[in-house]
């Protein structure tokens, strides 16, 4: 990873006899991000060996980032095969924002969905419109019928962490797959029987090779696709802090008994730590508590409903 240069500082007054101390916080990448491990290289090859097998590529993303969750790369690896857009986590999504993905998303002319993976009735939507997809591409490479009660395959894809375990084993009713919060548990492809007429072909999470804006970056290490370990937690908790005032968001300022948004991020992070106990000794914020108590609290989805850009029209 590149090596970065710190930048914004808090002064945290102790006591009256000692001088304000210094705590330097956030980051300023010197180059773009790469995150591409080599078992996502033999997942993108497994995906190009095995996508003629099925009829139907399921692609899961995150509602919250709808472009930036998905992965060029991995499109081109299906090699154009019949595709459903799932826009996962739906539930944890600004609606209105998301409303106007789902108007730009109608112009693409893929099939898509905003759901959620945890929740049967979407579920049964997916089975539904996957059903319909692959129906259409038959009928259309053979006009004078097919054989009756021909399998369904479906293979899901997409980045770690955007629901793709979970899906499969919401889909199935059972623990087909290993699900935790942690983007990579999945490291080879497992094919799942959901009942006589569908199986499911599960998948490695894959990254794009390069993530070359740095707001990207951070979409992406909010909603854990680039693990804590990889990028840290100081930059992507400081950046969703600053969106959060910017965007005046009645959640964030209520879960940390913010007095307004017209504050910077030395002064919110501090509130934040006082609030939420976040002290070292002589009254110093424990800052790396906070970082972890944010993203935490953003994932849990105790910050409210969120998306982070929006379609490429408004802009």
């Amino acid at each position: 990873m590149a090596p970065y240069k710190k930048i914004n500082k808090v002064t945290i007054q102790t006591k009256k006899s000692e001088p304000p101390k210094k705590i330097i916080i956030g980051a300023e990448p010197n180059a773009a991000f790469n995150w591409f491990p080599g078992h996502m290289m033999k997942a993108m090859r497994d995906i190009k060996a095995k996508v003629q097998m099925v009829d139907l590529v399921i692609e899961v993303r995150d509602a919250r980032v709808p472009i930036v969750s998905g992965n060029a790369a991995l499109i081109e690896t299906i090699e154009g095969k019949a595709r459903l857009i799932l826009l996962n986590k739906a539930n944890l999504a600004d609606p209105e924002i998301m409303s106007k993905w789902d108007a730009w998303f109608k112009e693409q002319g893929v099939p898509y969905l905003f759901v959620n993976c945890l929740d049967k009735n979407a579920l049964k939507q997916v089975l539904t419109v996957g059903r319909n997809v692959i129906e259409e591409r038959r009928r259309a490479s053979n006009p004078e019928g097919l054989p009756p009660k021909q399998k369904y395959r479906f293979m899901v894809i997409g980045l770690p962490n955007t629901g793709k375990s979970t899906f499969i084993n919401s889909f199935s009713k059972r623990n087909a797959t290993k699900v935790a919060d942690k983007p990579g548990q999945t490291r080879v492809q497992i094919w799942v029987d959901v009942d006589e007429e569908l199986q499911l072909l599960d998948t490695p999470g894959v990254m794009p090779p390069m993530v070359r804006i740095e707001e990207h970056r951070f979409w992406l290490s909010l909603i854990n696709a680039i693990p804590d370990e990889i990028i840290g937690e100081e930059d992507p908790a400081c950046y969703l802090v600053k969106w959060m005032l910017k965007n005046k968001s009645e959640d964030f300022k209520g879960r940390y008994k913010l007095e307004n948004f017209d504050m910077d991020l030395e002064e919110a992070l501090v509130k934040i730590a006082t609030v939420r106990g976040c002290i070292r000794q002589k009254g110093v914020p424990d800052l790396e508590r906070v970082f972890k108590l944010i993203l935490n609290d953003f994932r849990a989805g105790e910050l409210g409903k969120v998306c982070f850009g929006t379609p490429p029209k408004e802009k």
